[in-house]
């Protein structure tokens, strides 16, 4: 797809098709306690060295009892059992929630289908064997897989991973992402901005979303658009990292000179995706290694964060994809350009989804108003109203 100042538009999924293809998962690993874990994505697959329960269990307080012992007991005609610390024929023993069941018992009672009566019970309802016991095993099998590689580590794996006697697990290695905002254009935190200037505020956007999705954000001072101070910050941002992102400078502009030098250091794999907002974005290479160029304008950098930055650290990573989606119906129509996956920012209201916005790159509110975004795809011109769509959550 030709465009104005752009050689060509490069479709997503080629686009990311085209990078990726070139870069290798990071192979370092690190073994770390279960309470560094949390969020953390497992290096390898990990199975259960003993089976959950280990031991029959009771799953209610109650009397361990020989199944056939309760049967034809009712409200009008109760069995009567001997109370007793062992399990015979005509004989029951106390047992609590989470309690070991002997192999004597093949089933529980349940303590409120009884009446105590000194040394016996009296019991009011039958129960079958296996009736609350959980069997060996019935959570977790001993060899069991309990995480794959790649499995991003939640806290109800932890809690499991404890209950077997794991207390330690190797992860991937988190990406070191350099993030550099460029422009003459921006000032620093702090500072007044005059007409024409702007706060540098993408920076910590970036970081964050790099945060969130399993990488170490290095975030790094604005950066004037010279070559000479771009290529330093690239140089120093591969050396100790494993990817830069630039932001600002990606499109085809006279100050624009970040693709000039990435040209020089390495080669573009792509400049230029047909999605809207964030067209102006720059894949390249350099000595093997990923680096991003963002847009300028703050949505168009987000949309471009997650398109590109977000699957490249889950790719060096080794994470499986999980996406986080909900289906749900469009509330009003959403207009599209044909020929460009269009990124529209939603909101919903009374489970229905309501466009805010289509275009405008530069309106970051727009984002933080919105509940999530859907996706129109290149080959369509929008959306009619009541059609179910799939929602993208922002992180």
């Amino acid at each position: 797809m030709k465009e104005k100042g752009f050689k060509s538009l490069t479709r997503l999924e080629e686009a990311k098709a085209e990078f990726f293809s070139a870069i290798d998962p990071l192979e370092r690993k690190k073994k770390i306690t279960l309470s560094e874990a949390d969020g953390r994505v497992a290096a390898g697959p990990v199975y259960a060295p003993r089976a959950a329960p280990h031991y029959r269990r009771a799953a209610m307080d109650g009397f361990a009892v020989k199944a056939t012992d309760t049967f034809g007991a009712s409200e009008s005609s109760p069995n009567r059992l001997k109370l007793t610390n062992a399990v015979s024929e005509g004989a029951a023993m106390p047992v609590h929630t989470g309690g070991h069941v002997p192999d004597a018992a093949d089933a529980v009672i349940k303590i409120e289908e009884t009446r105590e009566q000194e040394e016996y019970i009296d019991v009011y309802s039958a129960v079958a064997p296996g009736d609350n016991v959980s069997p060996v095993g019935e959570d977790v099998a001993e060899g069991d897989l309990l995480l794959e590689a790649g499995t991003v580590i939640q806290p109800s794996h932890l809690g499991l991973l404890r209950s077997l006697g794991i207390e330690t697990i190797e992860v991937a290695d988190r990406p070191k992402v350099s993030v550099v905002p460029t422009g003459e254009e921006l000032v620093s935190s702090g500072e007044e901005p005059g007409p024409g200037e702007a706060v540098q505020s993408n920076g910590i956007m970036i970081a964050g979303c790099v945060r969130r999705w399993g990488g170490i954000p290095r975030e790094r001072e604005v950066l004037s658009d010279r070559p000479a101070d771009l290529r330093a910050a690239l140089q120093s941002g591969l050396k100790d990292g494993d990817t830069v992102s630039f932001i600002g400078g990606s499109s085809v502009g006279r100050r624009d000179r970040i693709v000039e030098v990435l040209a020089e250091e390495g080669k573009i794999a792509v400049h230029g995706v047909a999605v809207q907002p964030g067209k102006p974005v720059a894949l390249a290479l350099v000595d093997g290694l990923p680096v991003l160029v963002l847009p300028g304008y703050p949505v168009a950098a987000l949309a471009d964060a997650y398109f590109f930055l977000k699957p490249l650290i889950s790719h060096l990573t080794g994470v499986r994809d999980e996406e986080r989606t909900a289906t749900v119906e469009l509330g009003r129509k959403i207009s599209s350009k044909l020929g460009r996956l269009s990124l529209v920012r939603v909101k919903i209201e009374d489970g229905r989804a309501y466009p805010i916005r289509v275009a405008g790159s530069g309106v970051l509110s727009s984002v933080t108003r919105s509940d999530g975004f859907v996706l129109v795809p290149e080959d369509s011109e929008g959306i009619a109203a009541e059609k179910d769509v799939e929602l993208h959550y922002w992180s």
